[in-house]
């Protein structure tokens, strides 16, 4: 006589009872969705920086332009996925999470983009570039503390905001026209810096498309030339700095500060006035990296 498996037997049950009571609880929710209906959504905005682009009134209103009120709108007709993606197209969101549940809470979390640089094109018009390598317009109300650049920037936004610095950087055309991908590059090294963070704070792009910096302590321009060599360059600025300017006390003596050449820090002396002329020296000093 074959021996009956009790074990087994009571496992097939156990699974059979457990399949038939989730059946009957998802059965119970689809019904409960028919008569549940969303609450006023809990909006949480996380701000890792003092950055504000939007608050929990702008969501709002955002939604309502929507018609997406959300509030007293039946629960099975509260698509989350289109949600999502209505939020992540706002220009100053970079991601958003929505969560809904069975006794109609909602709660959207939000992430802010992040500049990273301003710019002022030659048109006078603003936009920043974020972390991660897009453009980004101004918001109306806050104005983000970061890096700014002008100068002699012929890219518009309504041209480029449609492309991220990578896909310029791989388009030879666009590459040798446009100086973004430059600026993008010189923003996002100063950035990742504290001291050059705090020491450079405006950029301007000249006729040549060579970078000049302008620096928060004394009054000398600072000539960078192309945005190649971007850390060598600002290691040479360094140690200019630490052992050039601070040994010799010589923060005023000069006017312009020439990163251009290999291994050297080339200086211009402030105009000296004397009767009826003025004199104008150039000294150059050489810099040797550190072991």
């Amino acid at each position: 006589m074959k021996k009956i498996n009790f074990k087994k037997i009571l496992n097939i049950t156990l699974w059979v009872l457990g399949a038939s009571a989730l059946v009957f609880t998802l059965g119970f929710v689809s019904d409960r969705e028919q008569f549940v209906k969303g609450r006023m959504p809990q909006i949480i905005i996380n701000q890792d920086d003092e950055n504000s682009f939007v608050d929990e009134d702008d969501i709002l209103k955002f939604l309502k332009d929507r018609n997406d009120t959300l509030v007293d709108q039946p629960l099975h007709e509260i698509n989350v996925f289109e949600l999502e993606k209505a939020l992540n197209a706002h220009p100053s969101i970079a991601k958003t999470d929505v969560a809904v549940n069975v006794n109609g809470e909602i709660v959207i979390n939000i992430i802010q983009r992040k500049p990273i640089v301003r710019i002022i094109n030659s048109f006078g018009e603003s936009f920043y570039i974020d972390n991660k390598a897009t453009l980004m317009p101004l918001a109306s109300h806050f104005t983000a503390r970061v890096l700014l650049v002008n100068g002699v920037i012929p890219e518009q936004y309504s041209q480029f905001y449609n492309l991220s610095i990578p896909q310029i950087q791989k388009d030879s055309a666009l590459c040798a026209a446009s100086v973004l991908d430059d600026i993008y590059e010189l923003a996002k090294y100063i950035n990742s810096d504290s001291l050059l963070s705090d020491l450079v704070t405006q950029v301007y792009v000249n006729a040549e498309r060579e970078i000049e910096l302008y620096p928060a302590i004394g009054n000398q321009k600072i000539i960078f030339g192309k945005a190649d060599d971007i850390a060598g360059k600002f290691e040479k600025l360094k140690i200019f700095y630490t052992e050039g300017l601070n040994s010799s006390n010589s923060w005023d003596k000069y006017s312009i500060i020439n990163l251009k050449y290999k291994n050297q820090v080339v200086c211009t002396k402030k105009q000296t006035p004397i009767i009826k002329k003025t004199i104008k020296s150039t000294e150059t000093a050489s810099v040797s990296k550190p072991v």
